[in-house]
C-alpha cells in the first residue's frame, strides 16, 4: 500500500536546491510511472498521483522563490 504524503511544505522548504531538483526529478517520474504505467487505462490509484503532483508544486514554488528572493536582493 501507498503511504500517504510523507513530508509537508516545512520539510520541502528546509530542503537545498540541488535536493529540491532531485525531489521533483523523482515525483515526476513517479507521476509518468503511475499515469502511463498502465497503458494509459488510467490508473486506481489516485492519491499517489495527488501526492505526486503536491510535492512537485511545493517543490518548483520553493525554488521559484528562492531565485525571486536572490534576484531581489541583487537589484
Amino acid at each position: 500500500m501507498y503511504k500517504l504524503l510523507t513530508m509537508n511544505y516545512k520539510d520541502i522548504a528546509a530542503k537545498h536546491d540541488a535536493d529540491l531538483t532531485t525531489l521533483v526529478r523523482e515525483q515526476r517520474e513517479v507521476l509518468r510511472t503511475v499515469r502511463f504505467g498502465t497503458g494509459g487505462v488510467g490508473s486506481g490509484d489516485v492519491q499517489k498521483i495527488r501526492d505526486a503532483r503536491k510535492q512537485i508544486a511545493w517543490a518548483e514554488t520553493e525554488i521559484s522563490a528562492r531565485r525571486n528572493a536572490a534576484t531581489a536582493k541583487t537589484a
